[in-house]
């Protein structure tokens, strides 16, 4: 089932401060995370209250196949050091597993994208969340695989909505293979060949990043998207409505961010900048609106790039939205500290 490109976390890669080898209430990321081995023949599902597992994706070459700047492989390495120190505000029902990394050496980016999904549909088969950590963009199609193979075992035609925030549509034509910029239009064929509803919601799209030909795709394909001026000018409670639309149309929700949604300010350590994208404490507003819904099952975090980071700000930004994430589910199952 896995290869070579599948390899175990290193303690190394979860450090911290220790104030405490007892109390738990001192107690840090880096002092609860486990490790599995997605290999294991003999692992059990997890019967707790809430678990997540961490899943590294070390693969930037759809970022390459796209023309952008290559350095999303090394992004989750850098992600883990940031959230090692993070405090523990769940209570000790709440488990903490890191599943490992998937690397692109000595493959393609399909088998790469291939073994991801095997690992995502492993971990929910595990009855954890998974959380993602990119990596280029191009994550994003592995990811949606194993949600869609994982939802299939119990419905053959599962309802799967995919909520984007992203500068970029990434709905372009691939007659050369996927890459960055192409996971959502292949996700839409995959569709229309299955004879599965493609519902795709993208979420900070910037007028001078996307083509005319990819806003009339959207339109074609009859995704949705706002734009980001109209998060920045506008009335959040308008997209909230839209929001309980989309989520209300669809049975499962998997959520991906790509870290060039963000302004430069707050993101330069992205594969394409946008110095006018959007704030941080809104799209945080979004996401925990989102969760709140109890539909989403998987999420990720794309393109933080540790080779163009100043001061691991692009890192740091990831782990406060990962925190947000986890806090929210563990508010949502009474288990928030």
């Amino acid at each position: 089932m896995f290869d070579d490109n599948y390899k175990t976390i290193e303690a190394s890669a979860w450090q911290g401060r220790i104030d405490s080898e007892s109390n738990y209430d001192t107690f840090r990321w880096h002092q609860w995370i486990q490790p599995i081995d997605l290999r294991e023949k003999d692992l059990a599902p997890f019967t707790g209250k809430l678990g997540f597992a961490f899943i590294g994706f070390c693969c930037d070459e759809g970022v390459k196949r796209n023309k952008g700047r290559a350095g999303a492989a090394n992004g989750p390495q850098n992600i883990r050091r940031e959230l090692s120190n993070l405090p523990c505000r769940f209570t000790q029902e709440v488990k903490l597993f890191d599943a490992g990394n998937i690397y692109c050496e000595n493959s393609t980016l399909e088998e790469s994208q291939e073994l991801l999904a095997k690992a995502v549909e492993k971990v929910l088969e595990l009855n954890l969340f998974p959380i993602v950590l990119g990596g280029g963009h191009e994550v994003a199609f592995g990811h949606y695989q194993g949600i869609l193979n994982h939802t299939k075992k119990n419905n053959a035609k599962p309802n799967i909505g995919i909520i984007n925030f992203d500068a970029h549509f990434d709905l372009r034509p691939y007659p050369n293979g996927g890459s960055s910029g192409t996971m959502f239009r292949q996700i839409a064929d995959q569709c229309q060949e299955q004879a599965l509803n493609y519902s795709y919601f993208c979420v900070g799209v910037q007028k001078h990043s996307n083509t005319i030909d990819l806003f009339k795709t959207a339109d074609r394909l009859e995704a949705e998207y706002v734009l980001a001026k109209d998060i920045i000018d506008g009335d959040s409670w308008s997209l909230l409505e839209r929001f309980d639309q989309f989520i209300k149309g669809n049975d499962h929700i998997y959520m991906t961010i790509c870290a060039d949604v963000f302004s430069s300010a707050f993101a330069p350590g992205v594969s394409a900048t946008q110095p006018l994208g959007l704030e941080p404490e809104k799209v945080i507003k979004f996401i925990k609106y989102i969760l709140k819904s109890n539909k989403v099952v998987s999420f990720d975090i794309a393109e933080v790039s540790p080779r163009f980071d100043q001061d691991n700000t692009t890192a740091n930004l990831a782990k406060v939205l990962i925190f947000s994430v986890i806090d929210t589910l563990c508010q949502g199952h009474d288990l928030a500290l």
